[in-house]
C-alpha cells in the first residue's frame, strides 16, 4: 500500500512539473493559478488511465506504434484536461505538439528521478539516526 501511494504521488509531481514547464516554455499554453490542482488531478487520471489502454490498444493493432503510446496518452489527457473546466487552455497546433512533447519529456524525467531522489533522501535520513 506505501509502495502503492508513493508511486501515485511521483505521478501527480511528475505531471505537476510537466504541465507547469510547459506554461513556463510555451505562450499558449495557460494554466490558472487557481485552477493548477485541477488541471494536474485531471491530467494525472486520464494519463494514469489512457496509458495502459492504449499500450494495449497498440500492441493489439499496431505494434508499431508501442513506443509512441506516452504521446499518444499525454496528448490525450491534455485534451481531456482542457474539455474539463477553464483551468487549463492550450491555443494552436504548434503549441499542441510542443506541449504534448514537453509535458511528456518532463514527466517521464520526473518518473525516474523523483524515486531516486526520494531513495536518497530516506537513506541519508537513516544514516543519521
Amino acid at each position: 500500500m506505501v509502495r502503492f501511494l508513493i508511486r501515485v504521488a511521483i505521478f501527480v509531481v511528475s505531471a505537476a512539473l510537466g504541465l507547469w514547464v510547459a506554461s513556463l516554455l510555451l505562450e499558449d499554453f495557460e494554466i490558472t493559478l487557481s485552477g493548477f490542482v485541477i488541471a494536474v488531478a485531471i491530467f494525472a487520471i486520464a494519463q494514469s488511465l489512457l496509458q495502459p489502454f492504449i499500450l494495449k490498444m497498440s500492441m493489439r493493432y499496431a505494434n508499431a506504434f508501442t513506443g509512441g503510446v506516452g504521446l499518444v496518452s499525454t496528448f490525450v489527457a491534455l485534451l481531456i484536461a482542457t474539455l474539463v473546466g477553464d483551468s487549463l487552455e492550450i491555443s494552436g497546433v504548434s503549441t499542441w505538439v510542443m506541449g504534448t512533447l514537453v509535458v511528456w519529456l518532463v514527466t517521464a524525467i520526473a518518473t525516474l528521478l523523483l524515486p531516486l531522489w526520494w531513495l536518497k533522501d530516506r537513506k541519508n535520513a537513516k544514516a543519521t539516526s
